[in-house]
This record gives structure tokens, C-alpha cells and sequence, in this order.
């Protein structure tokens, strides 16, 4: 989709994603370090632990589908060579401290007047400005300092992160999205721009927009490991069982009640309670517990009980159960459990690191890879871990029209020296910029949306664009109210479904309908909007829309330049695609909630619902990426983003771990 265009990369561990993010996306993407290589390079784990800069996974992990060079930047040669690089550049990613490249000549002024169209995208802890910018920061502190660390653990311990740092991934992901934003405005009017993007409000996503409690006059979420308490109200997530944990979401209220019904009815059906508790109002439970109706101590002989039925089985036979059932059951997840995935495996999830090759010719074809469950880690012919054997997480969405390709593993240090260096970049034509009447124009302005997404994951994605002046219009449901009006913060602590804080976040900048489709006039008005839609986006569970009548190529006879995107759990085939449920179980799925917490305790996961803040970034860049493509083709396509295979990106290393060295991550406290 991105082949056009170039983007010189010399991000560290600090940025690495945003450049794999576009080189994916079909973008040429050099990868530019300083000659002894980047810091990247020196951050383990190592194939075979050799401690090798050519052996680091983190760095195989983010530095795949690039080109590499070196130049030394603090001499003048290099300092040339990259303002000449910078002639043919359409971006360039940096994470070095504010002002650095100002200090060498080389910051966003002195480039934009040799490329006055380059998007140069700036990452750093805190930004380019304000009284943290020049911090010292790691990504532990850059996490602490944007409140989701607070948030994760126990709460008789400190908080606690993830062993796979998380920060500068938000960071890297965040900034993918931004770059594609600037780049929309610089093909309408000409003028590249400089991105600023902070790893400190990058991750502040991972709060659940709890970080606007005080604003907003609520009550604090305290920290409790593996659940939620909201006010007196302590819920466990997170149980163990036979052979590991499970993820067992048990709410209460309009969206939760029919699942937690279900759940009691399996409960008893095996003896763990009596009539009485299978039939108690799970729909109002939780106004009863806050009001006295029912004592607190009820809810914890009710979670004891779960907890039994828990321990009676295995992750495999609760996970099985709870498809059969359409529960809001799934395992927590190690990595070996991920690797080995039925569902990754039906979907042809995971990739060698240069694509597959065709038997016998050498060329490559670019399909995935299946991993059987239970098959030993992907190894050489004689067993040797190898750049070329190991299988890594593969497409994070796929396109119907301009599928992700893997053409290359990560680059030695300086592999394209000559290649690039012999080539003579040219400047792009300068446009004339086109300014309105008021002067800036909204990078996205004109672009029109048709939202049915809901919870978190499609309507913070479709934010990204709202807030840069597409017109979005959100259609919501009377009788079926989106999960997230009856979540915390509320304003002034009193819930109900116009006052929460994070539905009014998410879904900020849109106008909103509702439309009850059961109708013929309501599916009418819903075709009307597809016809005057660039995008539409759903977030149903997998198949809902095309089972109503209402899938991709029903909607392109309408509009053919029409771009879809379906995003659930996980993706729209495979055997547990019916999987319906939230990011608190995405989290289990793909491995964060087995790599959180303390290694003497069990799992906590991280706070809430993670890849519900992990995905919506992916979401956006595959968007602004197909855009760009119609813009240039007048081809629309579809786009199938499941959250788990696109959030295991944000493990790629530890999954490398298993994948090479047949080894599992383990959680490692602090």
C-alpha cells in the first residue's frame, strides 16, 4: 500500500515499531545506525543467549522487512550524507532527546528546507517541550509517569509491569498512526509537518480513561491485581485451574448479565451452587450489592464458588466450555500457549522472517505459516535457531486488496551501505500549498465515516480520524446500549448511560444516530449512510454483518470505492472466531496477562482491558494506509484486523524467545 514512499528510520529501541509498522504496510524503510549499531542491538533476549549484536531478537523483532545502513552522525560526512538521503525522503522517524538533531543541523527546520514535504515524526519519554522534556526516562518511568502503571498489581505491593516493556511500543504504534496523518494533509496541500509524539501520553491510553477521574469528579479505581474494584465492589478476573489460570470476566448489567447467567447455569449444572444463586438478577446485581440489597459477602461466597468450579478444570476444557456456551471465558496465555494457538494456526498467523519460499524455486511467496498445536518451536533443518527459521507474529490486519508482505529479516549492521549509498535520491516535485480562507485545514477534512463499532477498540480508532476533521457519524442503539456507557469514571460519580467518561472520551468529535436495523426503514437510512461513506467500520462479533445481509460485497455494490474494516477478537474465521467478548480477555489470549505481575504470586495482567488500548492504533494506521492507496488507485478493499494477532506485536520479542530458543517468558515483577 505504502510502496511509493520512503522513510529513513533511525529510531532506537525507543521507536523501532513506527518504521515496522510502515515498512509492513509495503513502505521502504531504511534503518539508519550509528557504525558500532544501534542500542537496539544490545537488548536481549539473544538466540542461543550469545549476547550477540547480530542474535538480538528484540532487534530481529523490529527491525524485519527494513533495509539497513550505518552513518555517523557526528561527523560531517554522515551529516551530509543524511540531508542528501533526506532529498528523497518522504519520512523520517528519529528518537533521539529534544533538540539534538537542532544541534547537529539536522533538526525539522533545516530538513524541511531541503524536503519541504518531509514528515519528520519526532519520539521521545515526555515530548519536545514543556518542564519533562529533557528527563532522563526509561520505559519504566515513561509507563509510571502516564498513570497506567499505578493502575496494574496487587494492591499489597507496589504496581507492577509488564516483563515486555510496553511504553515505546505505545510510543512506536502511536507514532505510525500520527506520521499517516500528516502524510494525508502534506498529499493534499504540499507541506510536510513535524510530529511530536510522547511515550508518557502514547500510553496514558492503557488508564481506560481513568485518568480523567479527577476531572471529572468520580472516585479513584484502586489497584487490585487480576480484577477490578469499582467503589465496595472487589470482582476477580483472573482464577486458577488445573493447569495454569483462566480469564472468567463475571459482570453485571445490561451488556454482561446474559453472560454471567449462562456462566451460573454451567456453575451449577456441576454441583459448585444451588438454584437460588444460579438464579439471582444478574442483570441488576451490582445496584443491589451497592444498596444493600444484597450483602457484600454474597458476591465473595459467589466468586468462592466460581473459583472451585475453576480449579476443577483445565484452561483447555473452560475454554472449550465457554465457546459451546458463548461465555467470556479464555486462558491466560504463556507464550508457548500463543505460539501453539488452534486459532493462529487456522488463520496462518505466524511468518518466517523473510515470508515462506516457494519448494524448490527460492522465491519467496509471502503466505503464512501454519504452526500445528503442540508442534516444537520453529528451528533450522539441524535444529539451529536462525534469522531465517524462526516464525514470527505476522500480518496485524488483512487486506483484501494490498495484503502485507514480508520480504526481508532484519538487517546486519550496515547490509545496504552500498546498495543505498550508490543510488542518488532526488527531490520530489514541490506543490503549491493550499491553505483555506482561516489558514490550517484539517488533515483528514472532507473524509466521511460510517462508525458501528462499539466498546473500545473500533471507536477510539475511529477518534484518531475524528479528531483530525473527519466527519464521523456513530451509530448507537437504544435497545442495545454500548458496553461502555455503564463504565467508570462517571461525572460526579453517578453512573448512567449519558454520564460516563469513557464513552464520551472514545466516541468524542462524532455526531451520533441510532438506527434499529430490525426495521426496513432503519436498514434503508443504514445503506443510505454506506453510500455516502468512505469508510465504514463494525465491530461486531465475526460474521454478524455478513449473516444480516450487510457484508463487503453486498456494501461495494453500493459503493465500490467503499474501504470496510471488521475488527473482533479474533479475526472473522478460524475455529474460536465466535469468540465474542472484551480486551480483558484479548489480554489473556495473546499473552499479557501471564507476563504481569510478580513471579511468587499469580498472574495480574494489566489494568483493564489492554489490547482494547493496544489495537485501536493498528486500526487507524491500516486505514489512513488504505486510504492513501485509494487515493492513489481509486481501489477500495476490506480490511480483517483481529486485536489478538495485531496486539502481539507489542510481545514480538518474548514470542521470539519461544519461537527460537524454546524458551517461555516468565513474569519477573519489577
Amino acid at each position: 500500500m505504502l510502496e511509493p514512499y520512503r522513510v529513513l528510520d533511525l529510531t532506537d529501541e525507543r521507536g523501532m515499531l513506527c518504521g515496522q509498522m510502515l515498512a509492513d504496510l509495503g513502505a521502504d524503510v531504511i534503518a539508519i545506525e550509528p557504525p558500532d549499531g544501534s542500542p537496539a542491538r544490545r537488548i536481549g533476549p539473544f538466540a542461543g543467549d550469545s549476547g550477540a549484536a547480530e542474535d538480538s531478537l528484540f532487534w530481529r523483532a523490529y527491525a524485519r522487512n527494513k533495509r539497513g545502513i550505518t552513518l555517523d552522525l557526528a561527523h560531517a560526512a554522515g551529516q551530509q550524507r543524511l540531508r542528501e538521503l533526506v532529498r528523497g525522503a518522504d519520512f523520517l522517524i528519529e528518537s533521539f532527546a529534544p533538540g539534538y538533531l537542532d544541534g547537529l543541523g539536522l533538526g525539522y527546520t533545516a530538513l524541511a528546507a531541503i524536503n519541504p514535504r518531509l514528515v519528520m515524526v519526532s519520539i521521545t519519554p515526555f515530548g519536545q517541550m514543556g518542564p519533562k522534556a529533557g528527563w532522563a526516562a526509561t520505559d519504566l518511568t515513561a509507563y509510571a509517569a502516564s498513570g497506567a502503571l499505578l493502575l496494574t498489581g496487587d494492591d499489597d505491593r507496589a504496581p507492577v509491569r509488564c516483563t515486555v516493556p510496553q511504553a515505546f511500543l505505545h510510543a512506536g504504534a502511536e507514532a505510525a498512526v500520527n506520521a499517516l496523518i500528516a502524510h494525508a494533509a502534506r498529499e493534499r496541500d504540499g507541506a510536510g509537518q513535524h510530529v511530536d509524539v510522547s511515550a508518557q501520553t502514547a500510553a496514558a491510553m492503557a488508564t481506560m480513561s481513568m485518568i480523567l477521574q479527577e476531572g471529572w469528579g468520580e472516585k479513584p479505581v484502586l489497584r487490585v491485581g487480576g480484577g477490578v474494584k469499582l467503589g465496595p465492589v472487589l470482582l476477580r478476573f483472573i482464577f486458577p485451574c488445573k493447569d495454569g489460570y483462566a480469564s472468567i470476566t463475571f459482570l453485571f448489567g445490561t451488556a454482561f448479565g446474559g453472560f454471567t447467567r449462562r456462566l451460573m447455569e454451567w456453575v451449577y449444572e456441576e454441583g459448585f451452587i444451588d438454584e437460588t444463586t444460579r438464579d439471582k438478577d444478574w442483570w441488576n446485581l451490582a445496584v443491589q450489592l451497592v444498596g444493600g440489597q444484597e450483602p457484600m459477602s454474597e458476591l465473595e461466597r459467589c466468586q468462592q464458588a466460581l473459583g472451585r468450579f475453576a480449579l476443577a478444570h483445565t484452561k483447555a476444557e473452560l475454554f472449550a466450555g465457554g465457546m459451546q456456551r458463548k461465555l467470556l471465558i479464555v486462558p491466560v496465555s504463556t507464550t508457548a500457549d500463543v505460539v501453539h494457538s488452534e486459532q493462529l494456526a487456522a488463520r496462518g498467523y505466524w511468518t518466517p522472517a523473510a515470508g515462506n519460499r516457494e519448494p524448490g524455486t527460492g522465491n519467496r511467496t509471502n503466505a503464512p505459516l501454519s504452526i500445528a498445536p503442540l508442534s516444537i518451536p520453529w528451528r533450522g533443518a539441524g535444529g539451529e535457531a536462525t534469522p531465517e527459521a524462526a516464525v514470527y507474529p505476522g500480518p496485524f490486519a488483512k487486506f483484501s486488496a494490498t495484503p502485507i508482505r514480508y520480504h526481508r529479516p532484519a538487517p546486519t549492521l550496515g547490509q545496504h551501505n552500498a546498495e543505498i549509498f550508490q543510488s542518488t535520491p532526488q527531490s520530489p516535485p514541490l506543490q503549491k500549498l493550499e491553505r483555506g480562507p482561516g489558514g490550517e485545514v484539517a488533515a483528514l477534512a472532507g473524509l466521511k465515516v460510517l462508525d458501528l463499532t462499539w466498546a473500545m477498540v473500533g471507536p477510539v480508532a475511529i477518534r484518531y480520524l475524528a479528531d483530525y476533521g473527519a466527519t464521523v457519524v456513530k451509530v448507537d442503539s437504544a435497545t442495545h446500549i454500548d458496553a461502555v456507557r455503564s463504565f467508570q469514571p462517571f461525572k460526579d460519580g453517578e453512573s448512567g448511560a449519558e454520564r460516563s467518561g469513557l464513552f464520551s472520551n472514545v466516541n468524542c468529535c462524532k455526531l451520533g444516530i441510532s438506527i434499529n436495523l430490525s426495521k426496513p426503514q432503519g436498514r434503508g437510512l443504514l445503506l443510505k449512510l454506506v453510500r455516502w461513506a468512505d469508510i465504514v467500520a463494525e465491530s461486531f462479533a465475526a460474521g454478524a454483518l455478513r449473516r444480516a445481509g450487510l457484508d463487503y460485497e453486498t456494501l461495494r455494490q453500493i459503493n465500490p470505492g467503499l474501504i470496510m474494516l471488521s475488527t473482533c477478537l479474533n479475526g472473522q474465521d478460524g475455529p474460536q472466531s465466535a469468540l465474542a467478548g472484551f480486551g480483558t480477555m484479548g489480554s489473556a489470549l495473546a499473552g499479557f496477562g501471564a507476563l504481569t505481575g510478580w513471579p511468587d504470586r499469580a498472574p495480574t495482567g494489566p489494568f483493564g482491558a489492554y489490547t482494547d488500548y493496544v489495537a485501536p492504533k493498528f486500526v487507524a494506521t491500516s486505514l489512513l494506509a488504505a486510504l492513501d492507496h485509494r487515493r492513489r488507485t481509486g481501489e477500495g478493499q476490506y480490511i480483517d484486523l483481529s486485536q489478538v494477532e495485531a496486539a502481539l506485536h507489542f510481545l514480538t520479542p518474548a514470542l521470539l524467545d519461544y519461537t527460537v530458543n524454546g524458551r517461555i517468558t516468565r513474569r519477573a515483577g519489577n
